[in-house]
């Protein structure tokens, strides 16, 4: 099977239906020309963050991770594993595609753990058992997959989506694209960074220009790239025509550097 890509969908894109219409004709187009396996990955912060503002429940984050007590956690995977992963799943159906919805869990493709107690219900997840993901892929699914996980002990975790792609990509040796907002990383003047190392992103994150989700995404993406052995890259999805570019190979966004 021809190496898959993963593609890791920021939430403000999920709260941006125009936007959705135009990737999935983005990914309808690319794989009508294009026999290369695809998988989605996603979080959906808009969608927490409205069904916690209709609880009255006032949600706080910490280096870019959402802090999940106990009590949250069903809402979230609601939101996540719920809402956000049937929208995107009914944008692939009005295009004929075969997707199905995941969560982390599913089939062992990956395994989550409860990360930083403070965070609460917050997990992390490492390389899982690749069979199930390679059986839909073979048979000509797209996945979805929500940042939703559970650990051995049937907690339900909330897994940051930029680790969760990560970790996927490790279970099927797959490459990886972060799509968000912006068009890459950017340095102290705004303007695009095309190429960055794991040196060259440290002094960017102590200088405090690289932080927040951002830090998280660049950290995430560095761990791929190593863990790989294979560049990464940063993008955005607000340009239809850049984004297919970008499919088909082409120099758009942030590379991230392995070596």
């Amino acid at each position: 099977m021809t190496t898959p890509l993963v593609l890791k969908l920021g939430g403000a894109l999920l709260d941006n239906e125009t936007a959705l219409e135009q990737l999935f004709q983005v990914l309808t187009d690319y794989r009508t020309t294009v026999a290369r396996p695809l998988i989605l990955v996603h979080g959906g912060g808009c969608f927490v963050d409205d069904l916690l503002a209709k609880m009255n429940i006032v949600s706080e984050k910490n280096n870019g991770l959402r802090i999940t007590p106990a009590s949250d956690i069903g809402y979230i995977a609601g939101a996540l594993a719920g809402t956000a992963n049937k929208v995107l799943m009914a944008q692939g159906i009005k295009r004929g595609a075969k997707v199905v919805g995941l969560s982390l869990s599913d089939g062992g493709i990956t395994q989550v753990v409860q990360a930083d107690l403070e965070l609460g219900s917050v997990g992390y997840c490492e390389a899982g058992n690749p069979e199930l993901l390679q059986n839909l892929l073979g048979s000509g699914f797209l996945p979805i997959i929500s940042s939703i996980g559970i650990d051995v002990k049937g907690q339900l975790l909330n897994v940051n989506a930029d680790q969760a792609a990560t970790a996927i990509c490790e279970t099927l040796g797959a490459d990886l694209v972060m799509l968000s907002d912006v068009e890459g990383i950017l340095d102290a003047d705004m303007k695009l960074i095309k190429t960055i190392n794991a040196v060259q992103a440290q002094q960017l994150i102590t200088a405090g220009v690289i932080n927040g989700g951002m830090e998280v995404k660049v950290k995430a993406a560095l761990k791929a790239a190593k863990s790989l052995n294979r560049e990464v890259k940063l993008a955005s999805w607000k340009v239809p025509d850049r984004l297919l570019a970008l499919l088909n190979g082409n120099a758009e966004g942030t590379t991230v550097s392995f070596k």
